[in-house]
């Protein structure tokens, strides 16, 4: 299965997505802020995919994703965004990122098989070079 990263400020909601993508066979590294994401990123090299909340303290999800994606290793990395934020605006600047964008509380099938879509797109791109 895929290498993960979950990116969630909130321990509880951290420790679900964690359990719930390791019960369906990921590996998974989780971070608790923006700035521990890159650090775990820079040491450990890129996930296949990465979760990440919007509305974090210090650092958005947003934030965090564009900063990996302005590495040219990470430029493609796909990204589903996990948050509690339902206005619209927040839904298309996810979307703006290429991201998928899944609303708490969420469905783990939900979750899963946004991580499945975005493994295969990302796959496709690397294949098409």
């Amino acid at each position: 299965m895929a290498r993960v990263l979950v990116v969630e400020d909130d321990p509880d909601i951290r420790q679900l997505v964690e359990l719930r993508l390791r019960g369906l066979g990921h590996r998974v590294v989780a971070a608790a802020s923006g700035p521990e994401a890159l650090a775990v990123v820079a040491e450990r090299g890129a996930p296949e995919v990465v979760v990440l909340d919007v509305a974090m303290p210090g650092m958005t999800g947003l934030e965090v994703l564009r900063a990996l994606r302005a590495q040219p290793e990470h430029a493609h990395l796909p990204a589903i965004f996990l948050s509690a934020r339902v206005r619209p605006e927040d839904i298309a600047a996810g979307e703006a990122l290429g991201a998928t964008y899944l609303t708490k509380p969420f469905v783990v099938s939900a979750l899963a098989k946004a991580i499945e879509k975005a493994l295969s797109a990302a796959a496709e791109t690397v294949g098409s070079w």
